[in-house]
């Protein structure tokens, strides 16, 4: 089995030290180098919690990926630095997998031309969790069925983007399958601004920001004498690592952009 040579960027974030960890731990992946605005030119191990991790630090793509040739790319960082490094790699040809939330729909438009012109494969995804992506697959199948459903999603209060990149796919999933409804009294008014959340295709997305949480979304559907709550809840970063790899898995054999672990999952 071929080695599979990857860099992380972000590899210091809670995200981003779980995948050194999942990358060191799995055979046939090789950490060769980290994208890091600090110590580069050092080795992640010069960085507490890394220790034995010899995997070189640079503080610029290009430089990366001319010297350490990877084949892989997990960006785990902001969605403005994301793009660049999403597009730097697919570039240099080295294939994306990228768990930062934010892509704008020009921005995947443009990826996925990118992808294309150069004939290599890139994978974002909003959940890199399998019960979460199970969670939107099954809020999907529902939304055939209800046309009355809310978004509330959950997160720790040093996420950035509101909603959740979940939450938006959630609801595009369930656009895709239910007819488009606004809900509620068709004469309510809001007497605190923001009070019944954002408004998505009729539907209303909750997004609550509290220490102590970590990730979590449910999804409830409302019909007469009934409602069905769809629910995931993330308690450790650990718990995404498994669509992380893959994510790793599958972007080697694709060729063309795909966003959200939904589509690679049979």
């Amino acid at each position: 089995m071929n080695t599979v040579k990857i860099v992380i960027a972000g590899p210091r974030g809670r995200m981003g030290s779980e995948a050194v960890k999942l990358i060191e731990e799995t055979e046939g992946y090789e950490l060769v180098a980290v994208l890091d605005h600090k110590n580069g030119g050092g080795k992640l191990s010069d960085f507490d919690g890394f220790n034995g991790v010899s995997a070189p630090v640079f503080t610029e793509i290009s430089g990366c990926l001319q010297e350490v040739k990877p084949d892989v790319l997990i960006d785990l960082t902001t969605p403005e630095v994301g793009m660049h490094h999403t597009k730097t790699a697919l570039e240099y040809g080295v294939r994306p997998v990228v768990g930062t939330t934010g892509f704008s729909q020009e921005n995947l438009r443009e990826l996925e031309s990118i992808c294309h012109d150069k004939g290599i494969g890139a994978i974002i995804a909003p959940n890199f969790a399998l019960g979460a992506v199970l969670m939107m697959k099954f809020s999907q199948m529902a939304g055939k069925f209800f046309d009355d459903v809310e978004i509330i999603e959950l997160h720790h209060d040093q996420k950035l983007d509101a909603p959740s990149g979940t939450a938006v796919k959630t609801a595009e999933m369930i656009a895709e399958v239910r007819e488009g409804k606004k809900q509620g009294h068709p004469d309510e008014k809001e007497t605190i601004a923001g009070a019944r959340g954002a408004e998505f295709d009729g539907m209303h997305i909750h997004s609550v920001r509290l220490p102590g949480l970590i990730a979590h979304q449910q999804v409830m559907f409302g019909a007469s004498g009934q409602t069905l709550t769809i629910r995931h809840d993330s308690y450790n970063r650990a718990s995404f690592m498994s669509g992380v790899k893959l994510a790793v898995d599958t972007v080697l054999k694709i060729d063309t952009l795909v966003y959200g672990l939904e589509n690679i999952i049979d």
